[in-house]
């Protein structure tokens, strides 16, 4: 009697012959031929019964798992490097492929190279390890030698998901950026199927389930766009009878090599530096600091607003009353001009404009006078920043005199003194000291 049964890549008939002593079991002998056929036309589908189905199932228990262990020890090994939590669109890529394929036994290597096409969906988890959704189209394979011919061009397909490890990543490191070049290690499952038109080709359609590993040579020409070569070998991994069990059969694999471009979308994975609760605790402590600080300087400015208020104030009576007649008036009260200012700053205020005002319309009514001016800084401060604000003090003066009351620039002489030390009070050295003198 004859039991056939189909391969991805043959059709292997065992042929069992009974000598003439009798009825089989008593005591006759059995021989068993095995015979290999190329071609599926000779032989019916194939039936797998229920002891191969569980054995296909456990096989594919066992890869995933093995496939979830690896993934949880290529994550923790990417962890040695923190990196930004990436938003779930971030690392999806989407690429094309196409190359040959070719059986790996029973036919010539180069002779039966045909072409194969694929698309491929990927997430990148961790910069070490990624999964994907692929699919290809072997092109015409059902013309290798011994095979039934299929009358469809398109005639096996393959659709299953792989892991992928970036090696380099694994045991290199993360860098923080994307290499110009890196080498992935790649194992998937899926499921295959060969295309048969019953009536025209004397064959029904065949699935069988496939385990793949191989690697992928990435060029990566940008951060998204990168170019792969890749070579890869399936295992046909369904049993062909109750009498062969699921194994790696190189009689049942193929060996294809591709060529893809991706594109992957989203930023990547930037580095962040992690810190310490104690450089956490340092951190906060210089930022509490920092606003003490701010609130002290608040409540200087307010004190001294308040003071500017006030001196505003006086100056308004002071304008407002009623002028006394002096016999004699010291020339040093006639000549000399302060113009004060707030702390760290060379702006004139309101309240100084009166000051800027006498001395212009002293200059216009002496035509022939003029005016020096010397700005002073109170020693708060660095002494750098002090020499050029006492600088701009004196300027901003001339420019007031000169832009407000068109007075000549040539009758005004304006230079810095640095750090006053005039009065008593450092506040009141925060002033610019205007001298009128008469040409005669």
């Amino acid at each position: 009697m004859e039991r056939c049964f189909v391969n991805i890549n043959l059709i292997r008939c065992k042929y069992v012959f009974f000598l003439p002593h009798g009825p089989e079991g008593a005591g006759n002998k059995k021989n068993e031929v095995e015979k290999y056929l190329f071609n599926f036309r000779f032989v019916p589908r194939p039936h797998v019964n229920g002891t191969v189905a569980d054995k296909a199932r456990f096989l594919m228990k066992k890869t995933l798992f093995a496939a979830a262990i690896f993934g949880a020890m290529t994550s923790f090994a990417a962890g040695a490097q923190a990196v930004e939590q990436p938003r779930f669109f971030d690392n999806f890529s989407i690429g094309v492929d196409g190359g040959v394929t070719t059986p790996l036994s029973h036919q010539p290597f180069f002779g039966s190279m045909r072409g194969i096409v694929g698309l491929h969906i990927g997430k990148q988890i961790t910069p070490t390890f990624g999964v994907g959704v692929e699919g290809s189209f072997g092109i015409n394979t059902s013309s290798w030698k011994g095979r039934t011919h299929s009358s469809t061009a398109f005639d096996d397909s393959y659709v299953g998901v792989y892991g992928a490890v970036d090696l380099f990543n694994l045991f290199g490191g993360y860098p923080c950026y994307v290499r110009p070049f890196s080498i992935e290690a790649v194992a998937g499952a899926g499921w295959g199927h060969t295309y048969f038109n019953e009536k025209v080709d004397k064959a029904s359609p065949y699935n069988y389930f496939v385990t793949s590993a191989g690697l992928n040579f990435n060029f990566n020409v940008s951060d998204h766009v990168t170019v792969a070569l890749k070579p890869r070998v399936g295992w046909n991994m369904t049993a062909d009878y109750e009498y062969t069990s699921v194994a790696y059969d190189k009689n049942k694999a193929t060996f294809s090599l591709m060529a893809g471009v991706s594109y992957r979308f989203g930023r990547g994975f930037p580095c962040v530096t992690p810190y310490n609760q104690a450089q956490v605790d340092a951190l906060n402590g210089e930022i509490n600091s920092l606003r003490s600080d701010l609130a002290a300087s608040n409540n200087a400015n307010l004190a001294l607003q308040q003071r500017a208020n006030a001196l505003a104030g006086e100056l308004q009576a002071c304008q407002n009353k009623a002028p006394e007649v002096v016999k004699e008036v010291s020339n040093q009260y006639n000549s000399v001009r302060f113009v004060f200012f707030r702390l760290a700053s060379s702006v004139i205020t309101a309240d100084q404009m009166p000051n800027i005002e006498m001395i212009a319309d002293y200059m216009k009514d002496h035509p022939k006078s003029v005016v020096i001016v010397k700005g002073y800084a109170s020693p708060e401060g660095k002494y750098e920043f002090n020499v050029k604000l006492a600088q701009a003090r004196a300027e901003a003066v001339k420019n007031a005199l000169v832009r407000k009351y068109k007075i000549d620039p040539d009758r005004i002489t304006a230079q810095g003194e640095g750090i006053g030390n005039m009065f008593e009070q450092d506040s009141w050295n925060r002033v610019s000291i205007c001298t009128l003198e008469n040409n005669k």
